[in-house]
């Protein structure tokens, strides 16, 4: 097998930190006796990496006040020789010699009407200061006055408040002002619960506006049970004002009492047994008794024990066990009967008990989760690579997932298997199983435009290039067509679908011109929405969208946009919601599962972590919390209840000598997180081939509430991507991430990025690679 994986992006919403509104007048256009004018803002967010240094974002709006142009050009100096392009940009051109940038106009955006605007940027580094450019000139024409205006730079936009509690939020200028300026937070609409505890007004100083400033929100308690949602205003005389959306969480509500079910479908072997668990979601006040009784259907499934429970103040939170048993009979049909899970009044819940019949074909029905009493199947190409590996015995027979990475991946090679040839292996597997069913992972993975931020793992489709099309006819509808082969209708086969689509679409859609063409028409939402609506017909195929990791969409600005995106990608199908089982994160990512030495909200002094370098006020420092939520709002979005969730875990184990054994003992906050964390990369940002990973927890079925499995998809010894530049005919290109000699970009704050020397192309076999996380798995492989 040939995978083609050079993940993961993290990707930061900035906000601009300094505007200068300049007046421009616009060179020769090819209007005979044209009135060139223009305006031009410039704005670049500056943050420091170490002392002396760091980098920026530069957003450069052009308008056209003057005659139509069809061409422009636009340059500038950079006040000091430390301002470097990286190069990296976007809307142009960009060249830089010496202190001199340039951009000249691309094939699509040089015809400017009168009143038209193009909007373009680039990213860059700087030492010792980052002053804006105090002077431009547009096809060669001077341009005249700057004026600049502060503007309040939030570290969030929205909050949550606790009902009774304080939540907050810091406040800072984009630029020095010319004198003191004070900066006022004051609630303008809604809930008059929440209220301004502290910070309501902050001085800014020319020295001092660049250090945020702390705002409080407080929200009375009080005894409905309502979450209410008020709009905050940040501003004042001489600065541009921002906005903050707070919203309570009521403690009112959050408290129901219910009962919880784990898993709601079970599969029943005929002439055996098997079970699922209750527990209460909060503690009672009176003994609490959950019954299970059996429905309409099939009669040869019954409760054999665990019909009446008894659920104390003492033992509520502690699962006991139902089980169900399948009569043996002659016949060689299969049936089902709902198991109503009731108490007096409670919302009763409903699991679904299927008998396996041993006489004949199990008839296919699709279960709650896929992975709840199932085998996983072996892939034997990965399965014999990790077996010639010293110690690679220990794993060789865990389940991986199957990479459909291109168009020839559906029919194989002589050196890899296609997709048939796995789905047939599947089923001996199955054969050999049992009565347990088999579960096969396959990664759905050839969008137009993939992974349009990032190189290594570079796709064969553009959408320029009748991508969308050829996705349809020569991908999808082959996979699908074998899918829906009735030899591989007893096979649970899960849908792993397009990691690294719709998270670009809320994060890098103005940083890369890929990015951009994959939100419209033939990009990610419609080659995703395809995908669905041919694969939810199939009743044993299960579908999970890619939903990035913490560290790509955990900030404010990006958690509910992806929810939206999610929801409105999905519901736009033909099944709508019910076209996915679920979502998966951290595919083929290394972020830890769950840090065990402190959690998001650790306090050291009177600093929270989330100001640490680590956690950059991310509101998520594990995939487990960040799952959680994620599922949480998918579902108050309009996602069905039984929604589940995935984790990768092949190489989020972070184990070794390195693994701290204790939260730090320090009392200032970066050390304190740098040395409890469990996860060592160099920054969580990085994603290539990382240096000091180990295997994670092995696959898991229902590992916690609302979780379908811990997964392993991106086989361990299977390379992220190339550390130098190899030709080949796949496609894939150098990534500069997975070169262990760079020293970083903006989206990683220009640290090193951490990747292990002499990586082969992605998808190819890095047996030191392997290696190391065999050797630094957590928990230990012996």
């Amino acid at each position: 097998m040939r995978l083609q994986r050079g993940l993961r992006k993290w990707a930061v919403t900035m906000t601009a930190a300094s505007v200068a509104a300049l007046g421009l007048v616009v060179g020769q256009s090819t209007a005979a006796n044209a009135a060139p004018a223009c305006d031009v803002t410039y704005s670049a967010n500056s943050w420091t990496s170490s002392p002396g240094q760091g980098g920026f974002t530069a957003n450069i709006t052009l308008k056209n006040t003057g005659d139509p142009i069809s061409s422009w050009s636009l340059a500038f100096d950079f006040p000091t020789t430390g301002q470097k392009y990286t190069p990296s940009g976007w809307g142009a051109n960009w060249t830089q010699s010496g202190t001199r940038m340039t951009g000249t106009n691309m094939p699509y955006n040089g015809s400017l009407a009168t009143g038209a605007s193009v909007s373009v940027g680039f990213n860059g580094t700087w030492t010792g200061t980052n002053p804006n450019p105090e002077s431009f000139s547009v096809s060669g024409v001077a341009c005249g006055g700057t004026q600049t205006t502060p503007s309040v730079v939030l570290s969030a936009s929205s909050v949550a408040v606790n009902e009774g509690g304080t939540a907050t939020f810091t406040a800072r200028l984009s630029s020095a002002p010319a004198s003191n300026v004070t900066v006022t937070t004051a609630r303008t609409s809604g809930d008059t619960d929440l209220t301004v505890s502290s910070g309501g007004s902050l001085t800014f100083s020319p020295t001092t506006w660049n250090t945020p400033q702390t705002v409080t929100l407080a929200a009375a308690q009080d005894s409905d049970t309502t979450a209410g949602t008020a709009a905050f205003s940040v501003g004042g005389n001489g600065v541009t004002g921002a906005t903050v959306n707070a919203t309570e969480v009521d403690d009112d509500a959050v408290q129901e009492q219910s009962i919880i079910v784990t898993p709601t479908a079970v599969t029943v072997p005929e002439g055996s047994t098997a079970t699922y668990t209750v527990k209460l979601a909060t503690q009672p006040s009176a003994d609490v008794i959950v019954t299970s009784t059996a429905g309409t259907g099939d009669t040869n499934i019954t409760v054999s024990s665990g019909a009446s429970l008894t659920f104390t103040s003492g033992n509520w939170n502690t699962a006991q066990t139902v089980t169900l048993a399948a009569a043996q009979d002659s016949d060689n049909t299969n049936g089902s009967r709902p198991i109503s899970v009731a108490s007096t009044g409670l919302t009763a819940r409903t699991v679904t008990a299927t008998e396996a019949d041993d006489d004949g074909v199990t008839n296919p029905t699709h279960v709650e989760n896929p992975y709840a009493g199932a085998t996983g199947y072996v892939n034997p190409n990965w399965s014999a690579k990790a077996a010639a590996e010293p110690g690679g015995s220990a794993v060789a027979n865990t389940s991986t997932a199957v990479w459909m990475d291109r168009i020839a991946a559906i029919a194989g090679s002589e050196s890899a298997m296609g997709l048939r040839a796995h789905l047939d292996e599947a089923v001996r597997q199955d054969a050999a199983n049992g009565a347990a069913p088999l579960t096969i992972q396959v990664v759905v993975y050839n969008l137009p435009n993939r992974d349009c931020s990032a190189l290594a793992s570079s796709g064969e489709l553009l959408i320029a290039q009748n991508g969308f099309n050829r996705y349809k006819t020569e991908y999808i509808d082959p996979i699908a067509a074998i899918l829906r082969d009735s030899k591989y209708a007893n096979l649970r086969i899960v849908a792993i679908i397009e990691p690294d689509s719709l998270p670009n679409l809320v994060t890098n859609i103005n940083a890369f011109e890929k990015c951009r063409e994959a939100n419209g028409p033939g990009g990610y939402v419609d080659g995703v929405r395809y995908a669905l609506n041919q694969l939810e017909p199939i009743t044993n195929v299960y579908s999970y969208i890619d939903a990035a990791h913490h560290a790509w969409l955990g900030w404010d600005s990006n958690f509910q946009p992806a929810v939206d995106l999610f929801y409105n990608t999905v519901s736009g199908t033909t099944a709508g919601v019910d076209s996915v089982d679920g979502f998966i994160v951290n595919t083929a990512n290394y972020s830890i599962t769950t840090e065990p030495h402190f959690t998001i909200n650790t306090q050291v002094g009177n600093q929270s972590v989330r100001a640490s370098n680590w956690v950059d006020w991310n509101y998520y420092i594990d995939e487990q919390t960040f799952a959680t939520e994620l599922r949480n709002r998918l579902i108050a979005k309009g996602f069905r209840s039984g929604l589940g969730m995935l984790i990768d875990t092949s190489r989020n184990g972070w184990g070794g000598s390195a693994r701290p054994t204790a939260p730090s003992t320090s009392t200032e906050l970066n050390p304190f997180v740098d040395q409890s964390r469990a996860d060592r990369r160099i920054h969580a940002g990085n994603w290539c081939n990382q240096k000091g990973a180990g295997m994670g927890a092995r696959p898991t079925a229902s590992p916690a509430a609302g979780f379908d499995a811990y997964v392993w998809i991106k086989p361990p010894g299977e390379s992220d991507g190339a550390s130098k530049d190899i030709p080949n005919n796949e496609g894939k290109k150098f990534d500069r991430m997975c070169d262990p000699t760079y020293t970083g970009n903006n989206l990683n704050k220009f640290n090193m990025s951490g990747a292990l020397p002499d990586a082969p192309l992605s998808g190819q076999w890095f047996s030191a690679q392997f290696r190391e996380l065999l050797a630094n798995a957590y928990p230990p492989i012996n």
